[in-house]
């Protein structure tokens, strides 16, 4: 058994989590590291896993685990492996955006099994991509292997209030979203760094702009991102392409029909559907931002690091209803 620790234990990110390592084939865990719920219940913070644990949270990380994921939001991560109280020997899974961005200060892999699944597998630590990145990068990766990034590429998100954290605010309170939509930082996002680091990857002469609208939506879980650009190929040539690139990835499904966010939430699977209009590919992704888009790929990543097949504890299907 991979025995696991959890450290930031209390949001939505380390509740989803939870859920997932508790229900792992192959996982005990044996920590869950919360200062503002110490000592108490994990079902105080996560009153959705009562009846299913009696473990309560821990001031300070257990030393008997092989695996940690870091869940105490952005910023908070690189003080977390700075500081020390992780074992030496454990292997660190980071939901932050701490070490996402590579440079020469860290050793973390850039955790999208879809574009690094072979390092994933070698890998002591991880970084595992943004909710918004995640959708967006599934979107565009085949068509960057396939250096048909020639222009920029236009990208309309919308995410759910659960991407936001816990933590309320005045754009997350309920009375405040429902029945309500909104733009926020267009253009300027912070996914887009990792997005063009992972489109270069595939397509090193990438030189133009994600141009990037993120939005607000009324509901609790899911991301929808629709991307588009000018292409000479036909369609059935840009699905051929789709398909090879995704054909050994078992969370990516090609959709005949438009997608929606319904399809995927409580997933780890990504819909795509494609379609041509005057000369544009349009290519709409759905994912659920706390599970594809975060914890459900940290497990995934988990799977890969341990030698384990990458959908062992995600076989999860979606509440269309």
């Amino acid at each position: 058994m991979i025995k696991a620790g959890v450290m930031g234990g209390a949001g939505y990110t380390a509740g989803e989590l939870i859920r997932i390592l508790l229900h792992h084939p192959e996982v005990e865990l044996k920590s869950v590291v919360s200062r503002s719920h110490e000592r108490e219940f994990l079902t105080k913070a996560h009153p959705d896993l009562t009846g299913e644990t009696d473990l309560k949270f821990d001031s300070d990380l257990s030393q008997d685990v092989d695996v940690v994921f870091l869940c105490s939001g952005h910023g908070k991560s690189k003080g977390l492996v700075e500081k020390g109280g992780i074992p030496d020997s454990a292997k660190i899974i980071d939901l932050s955006t701490d070490f996402r961005h590579k440079d020469s200060s860290h050793d973390f892999i850039y955790g999208l099994p879809e574009l690094n699944r072979e390092e994933i597998k070698k890998a002591d630590h991880i970084a595992n991509p943004g909710c918004f990145a995640t959708c967006i990068q599934l979107t565009l990766l085949p068509l960057a292997h396939a250096g048909l990034l020639s222009e920029d590429v236009h990208v309309t998100a919308i995410t759910g209030s659960t991407g936001a954290g816990q933590n309320p605010t005045e754009t997350t309170h309920f009375s405040w979203r429902s029945n309500n939509a909104s733009i926020y930082k267009p253009l300027t996002h912070r996914h887009l760094k990792e997005i063009k680091q992972s489109l270069r990857q595939l397509q090193n002469d990438f030189n133009n702009e994600v141009l990037f609208i993120p939005m607000r939506g009324a509901f609790t879980r899911g991301i929808l991102a629709a991307s588009y650009l000018s292409t000479k190929k036909s369609l059935s040539e840009i699905t051929s392409m789709y398909q090879e690139f995704y054909t050994d990835h078992p969370f990516i499904y090609l959709s005949k029909d438009p997608v929606d966010v319904k399809q995927v939430v409580g997933t780890n699977k990504a819909f795509l559907f494609l379609q041509k209009e005057n000369g544009k590919i349009l290519i709409t992704g759905v994912i659920d931002n706390l599970v594809k888009g975060a914890s459900g790929q940290a497990v995934q990543n988990m799977n890969l690091v341990f030698g384990l097949d990458e959908t062992t504890g995600l076989t999860l299907k979606s509440m269309a209803f």
